[in-house]
């Protein structure tokens, strides 16, 4: 990788098989300074009001605990560390970072690429093809589409 103003990769991880291998590939192929390891996470109460509001049913109102943690952070940090992990035995020097995602994903993954100011930013897909991927469109596809830096993007496994 070229030397550039921060030399900081960003690695979208979310503790899936596809997001490991992406993982090992950006320790193989990327000779970067540091890596952010980025898990995103949604609310448990905004959770519910998506779902609730494709049912097309009224729920009723549901405030969380505000004393207790978010269950849903809970196990992205869990995620994320994992990442943490695994980044650390690809041979990068990395911190975690779990961001909460107010819109989409793949907003948040493409925000956090811009706060952070990376060089490049690595995910991996699960190559979708045919009526699956018109039916539910791929994060990895869309930070593509949005993001105004470098993107790798590592296809899932052959098998």
């Amino acid at each position: 990788m070229a030397s550039g103003a921060s030399d900081l990769v960003l690695i979208a991880y979310d503790g899936s098989d596809n997001a490991k291998r992406a993982i090992r590939h950006a320790g193989h192929f990327l000779s970067a300074s540091r890596a952010i390891i980025v898990t995103a996470w949604e609310p448990l109460s905004r959770q519910a009001a998506r779902i609730s509001g494709l049912s097309g049913v009224m729920q009723p109102g549901w405030v969380p605990d505000t004393a207790a943690e978010d269950a849903a952070l809970a196990d992205a940090r869990v995620v994320n560390e994992e990442g943490v992990r695994l980044a650390g035995e690809a041979g990068l020097r990395c911190e975690g970072h779990c961001i909460e995602t107010v819109t989409t994903v793949w907003a948040a993954i493409v925000d956090a690429a811009d706060e952070y100011d990376v060089s490049i930013l690595v995910t991996g897909t699960r190559g979708a093809t045919g009526i699956k991927a018109l039916l539910h469109s791929s994060v990895a596809d869309q930070v593509l589409k949005h993001c105004h830096r470098p993107v790798m993007i590592v296809p899932p496994c052959e098998g």
